[in-house]
């Protein structure tokens, strides 16, 4: 299979004569062996097969298989959400005294976890501005700096990165660019053709589609090589002694990220996808391609309402030729960028939220990315425990209306803003 399309559907899962059509739901936290000495081989990694779900599942395995081959990576775990997977993929290569570089536009929760919680574990971030030129990128790197983080497209303030800007500085530095993807997905962007060399999702969002279940998602290019920069990056060069002395990039070469997240970090701290939740995932992963592309035509038909209409203050959406990031969209998502757009009103907050309360199709949900569109006021939801100037930083201004088309009819949708704005007073 070389279409996207077609992976889509049938990536990965190859049953055979008599085997089920449709991905199984291994639901089983154990697996059982016939020996003592076949059951030990698996728990020293010397042999291939499952024996506890909390570190592998057949039906997550096929699932993160697929993602990764959508992405063109070489392998992929699930986790239990997006955040799981964006602290797994940082903290799979930093330790307590390390230092990531971290576009300051990003996920409000993804802001916290590096500029907080991380913080406490001993790992500081540094927050630099997404369009920052590779010299103030590299101005932000330090000696002891292991990564660079950035979302191909920012949420909620919905920046463009240029991704071969971002890795070119942390291929430099010998470190690895990780990106999350979550809002262009696979179809949209392949950030790994760029130089990422891991790329996260939140499957909760596009992935799913549709709002039943939380997940999350890591993939490894296997293009970074760990031993050339063995000095930064000891829990991947250096003996494990929870494994008797292993070496990952020794023993498992291209694998020896995921492998260490996989039998390291999920054996730990055991944020674990369920068989259950990841059969959902592959369901939505199934119809991807295809409602990508809705979710593009509708997005882009919203703004050019919005933009025409006189009681919108502002539009961002990266389609639009009149948008900033116009060219740079185009040059890494060039069949559109994603269902999500942001605009923001000629009136107070109060009739931003009179506004959001009187639409009807359009429903007010902490959620994004769905089949159903939904809204959201970021200031007063998902970022509201940032400061005024963390807003700032994130690019969320208070008037900032984060909108995701749906795969709805989009007249409809026009029509349910439109008679929203006739309760608002500019």
């Amino acid at each position: 299979m070389t279409n996207i399309d077609t992976k889509c559907v049938q990536g990965v899962y190859n049953p055979a004569n008599g085997e089920p059509r449709v991905m199984p739901i291994v639901q089983s936290t154990t697996f059982k062996y016939g020996s003592s000495d076949e059951m030990g081989k698996l728990f020293d990694l010397e042999a291939e097969g499952y024996f506890y779900t909390r570190l592998q599942n057949p039906t997550n395995d096929l699932v993160a298989g697929k993602i990764a081959e959508l992405e063109g990576g070489v392998a992929g775990m699930l986790t239990s959400s997006g955040q799981a997977a964006n602290f797994f993929a940082v903290f799979n290569i930093c330790e307590c005294g390390d230092h990531i570089v971290s576009s300051s536009a990003i996920y409000g929760g993804t802001f916290n976890l590096f500029g907080v919680t991380m913080k406490k574990m001993g790992i500081e971030c540094t927050f630099i501005d997404p369009d920052s030129s590779e010299e103030e990128i590299q101005a932000a790197i330090k000696p002891n700096t292991k990564a660079i983080f950035g979302e191909t497209i920012s949420n909620p303030s919905l920046v463009v990165l240029d991704i071969e800007k971002y890795a070119k500085v942390a291929h430099k530095n010998g470190i690895p660019l990780i990106i999350d993807n979550t809002f262009a997905t696979p179809i949209n962007c392949r950030p790994i053709e760029f130089g990422a060399d891991i790329v996260t999702h939140s499957t909760t969002k596009y992935m799913d589609g549709h709002a039943s279940t939380v997940g999350g998602c890591i993939v490894d290019s296997g293009n970074f090589d760990w031993m050339t920069h063995k000095d930064k990056f000891p829990g991947l060069t250096t003996p494990d002694e929870s494994y008797h002395g292993l070496v990952y990039a020794e023993k498992f070469g291209k694998l020896a990220y995921i492998t260490k997240a996989t039998v390291q970090l999920m054996r730990d701290l055991g944020s674990i996808q369920s068989p259950q939740h990841a059969f959902y995932i592959n369901l939505g992963l199934e119809s991807l391609h295809l409602r990508m592309k809705k979710h593009c035509e509708n997005a882009l038909a919203v703004a050019k309402y919005l933009e025409s209409n006189d009681k919108v203050a502002w539009v961002n959406c990266s389609m639009l030729e009149s948008n900033k990031y116009y060219e740079l969209s185009k040059k890494y998502m060039p069949n559109g960028t994603c269902g999500v757009i942001s605009f923001g009103l000629k009136c107070s907050r109060e009739d931003t939220k009179k506004f959001m309360d009187s639409l009807k199709l359009c429903a007010i949900v902490t959620h994004v990315a769905d089949a159903r569109t939904c809204v959201l006021h970021p200031a007063s939801h998902t970022h509201r425990q940032l400061s005024d100037e963390q807003l700032i930083e994130a690019g969320v201004s208070p008037d900032l209306i984060r909108f995701s088309c749906g795969i709805e009819d989009a007249k409809d949708i026009i029509a349910d803003i439109e008679q929203a704005l006739k309760n608002v007073t500019v």
